[in-house]
């Protein structure tokens, strides 16, 4: 990554935090963006700008995260939900519809995302799209059992590809989970609403990266600035 899109994503990460307020349940998401968040959120905890902050983590990953930069975390045992969540994006449309799961945190993320009085996404300009699946695979998780059927139904469903993922050491990549994870190229989707409420209809799909009518803003940062948009 270069240092110029990484100061991008930080740039809208800290656009984001804000809108943090002290007393808030803050989603954590998941990615390189929003560890910028959890970075700035840190940060502001310690010079007492912020306080009593707790985050609701969207993976193992993140949570880990969060304790090693002294945040209080919680879960949706112990809270109703997020007052706010700010979570990063793979593709984004202008009126904040996203593909999100790049990192394999969907499942967990849309939980999150669907327990949150606010959402902002954020991300770099690259990742801007008219059309979701012009630029990235969808991430689909699938239970393991008859994982290959799901890949089956997938691609009847109009996928070019519907590839199994995997990780650094080239065995099938498992979420926090226990799932497997299907990276799906569309090119692109005609119909998201359509592509999404056919993989719900799906035994063995557990959840997949489509985040539609969710977020409710984005900040978009890139060479021009920073930018809000709002769906």
């Amino acid at each position: 990554m270069s240092e110029s899109l990484d100061q991008y994503k930080r740039e809208a990460a800290l656009a984001a935090v804000a809108e943090v307020r002290p007393g808030m349940v803050v989603g954590l998401g998941h990615g390189s963006t929003a560890i910028h968040a959890i970075r700035e959120i840190a940060r502001l905890l310690d010079s007492g700008e912020l306080h009593d902050i707790r985050g609701l983590p969207c993976s193992e990953h993140v949570a880990r995260e969060a304790r090693k930069k002294g945040m209080a975390v919680v879960n949706l045992g112990e809270v109703e939900g997020a007052d706010l969540t700010i979570d990063g994006a793979d593709e984004l449309t202008e009126t904040c519809d996203a593909i999100k799961g790049g990192g394999g945190a969907l499942l967990s993320e849309k939980i999150v995302h669907q327990n949150s009085k606010r959402i902002i996404l954020i991300v770099d300009y690259t990742k801007l799209v008219s059309r979701l699946g012009e630029k990235r695979a969808l991430p689909v998780e699938v239970a393991k059992y008859g994982w290959q059927a799901q890949q089956r139904f997938i691609k009847s469903l109009g996928a070019m590809s519907a590839d199994l993922r995997q990780d650094d050491s080239g065995e099938p990549f498992t979420t926090d989970h226990g799932h497997f994870i299907l990276d799906c190229r569309f090119d692109p989707m005609d119909d998201p609403h359509a592509l999404a409420q056919a993989l719900e209809s799906r035994a063995g799909i557990m959840e997949h990266g489509l985040f539609l009518n969710m977020a409710q803003e984005a900040r978009v940062a890139g060479p021009e600035g920073l930018r809000t948009l709002r769906r």
